[in-house]
């Protein structure tokens, strides 16, 4: 198939997916199913490889992602019910006042999100923001967007994230200089693209009622008093430090004992896991929950959560489905063909393979071992500003291909409208500040 038509069969999908669910109303997860579906026929795949490719999509997006949710959702249930949440927001509107709520929840996601990834810190601190911008008096956007942003921000230009690794070795970047090149340029990042923009939009934006989780994360025993702000902080943070923990232990510990303790301590979903038993025992045993109601609070949590995870899949298939279709790589190869000054062929590339596949680790990955060798050869920027800009691309557009579109979706009650005017819009203007960072410094470099 000629590659142009390709191009204009992947925009054709994307394009029809938004145009099904925002403006005709379309059920979701089968408007996904049938656009992959017709974008494998179209691309001249036989049906049944049409439909396989949406399900290994699929199947790798729930994989990963499935049970983030289902043990972020638990240990979020836990911590809010106890009254833990309320008590760190409690204490976050006393120090940040509540017309502030905004600059806490940044400020939170940009330390949450240095160790973990993106989906892990949002499952994990969403049930804070439902409960602090209640507490503050304040719209949930208004306490959700900077908080959302700050983790994309950190995820996208902070090692030790391991697309920020890959692309630093490919580059032969340097981890020092990075750390603090991507300090210097995320902080202002996450102002911009977080409470700057969130004061902005929110007050523009009307959504209707509340969505399903958080509903279920604003209940709580009023009759019991709140624990101490050192167990609730502990509790919400158990699953960061033992991801810590576990690299600490790859250095402290010899050989195979490290890795193993590594392996076991650095999973995803083994750190979720501890800190939901770690919680249900500090937070609910200990201060006189039965183990019998515990255990069914947290099967009654997970109903709502049900849909998510579906629609996170569905996403995750219909993006497979344009990279099985030779979308991503007939972009790439337009993207390359250009002549286009080398940072901005990095953040270009980066930005197509995400538009593309929607996942910023593999728009990441994939633009630095393309542009590896081109930039060893010019030699005409910085290793650091390239490792700067392809991040940057990484994250740009914040498309519908991205399951964490329709994660954000759901939890936050927006509809698909109201999502490409929030996080669509979020997540490229991080692209944009991040690959301005990159340019400055480039300049700085040159001049100094």
């Amino acid at each position: 198939m000629i590659f142009p038509l390709v191009i204009v069969v992947g925009a054709a999908a994307i394009l029809a997916v938004m145009v099904l669910i925002a403006r005709f109303r379309c059920e979701p997860i089968l408007t996904l199913f049938v656009v992959a579906v017709l974008v494998g026929l179209a691309t001249g795949r036989a049906p049944t490889d049409a439909v396989a490719s949406f399900e290994n999509g699929a199947g790798h997006a729930l994989g990963h992602i499935a049970f983030i949710i289902a043990f972020g959702t638990m240990l979020g249930r836990i911590v809010t019910e106890s009254g833990a949440a309320e008590r760190i927001a409690d204490t976050l509107i006393d120090r940040f006042g509540p017309r502030n709520i905004h600059w806490a929840m940044m400020t939170i996601g940009l330390l949450v999100g240095l160790p973990v990834f993106f989906d892990v810190g949002f499952v994990l601190l969403a049930p804070l923001a439902f409960v602090a911008a209640r507490a503050a008096g304040q719209p949930l956007l208004l306490a959700a967007l900077p908080l959302a942003s700050s983790l994309s921000v950190a995820h996208a230009l902070m090692p030790p994230h391991p697309a920020i690794i890959i692309a630093i070795q490919a580059y032969g970047a340097s981890v020092p200089i990075m750390l603090l090149l991507g300090t210097a340029v995320m902080v202002p990042t996450a102002v911009l693209a977080g409470p700057v923009f969130a004061r902005f939009i929110v007050p523009r934006l009307h959504v209707r009622g509340i969505s399903a989780l958080e509903a279920q994360f604003l209940e709580r025993d009023v009759a019991r008093p709140l624990p101490p702000f050192w167990l609730s902080a502990l509790a919400v943070l158990s699953p960061v430090l033992i991801i810590l923990a576990a690299q600490v232990a790859r250095v402290l510990l010899p050989g195979a004992t490290g890795e193993w303790a590594a392996g076991l301590l650095g999973s995803t979903d083994m750190a979720l896991v501890i800190a939901t038993l770690f919680a249900g025992l500090a937070l609910g045993i200990a201060r006189g929950t039965p183990w019998a109601t515990l255990s069914r609070r947290l099967q009654d949590c997970l109903a709502p959560t049900a849909f998510v995870v579906l629609l996170v899949g569905a996403g995750g298939g219909f993006g497979r489905a344009l990279i099985d279709a030779g979308v991503s790589h007939a972009l790439t190869d337009l993207a390359v063909s250009w002549r286009m000054p080398v940072l901005l062929l990095a953040w270009g590339l980066a930005a197509i393979v995400r538009l593309a596949t929607g996942s910023a680790t593999v728009a990441m990955s994939t633009a630095a071992s393309m542009l590896a060798p081109l930039a060893a050869q010019t030699g005409l920027v910085t290793p650091e500003a390239l490792v700067l800009a392809t991040g940057a691309g990484s994250v740009a557009f914040g498309p519908v291909t991205d399951p964490v579109f329709w994660q954000i979706k759901e939890y936050l009650g927006l509809s698909v409208g109201q999502t490409l005017v929030t996080w669509s819009v979020i997540e490229t203007a991080i692209s944009v500040l991040a690959l301005t960072g990159a340019v400055l410094f480039q300049l700085c470099y040159q001049l100094f």
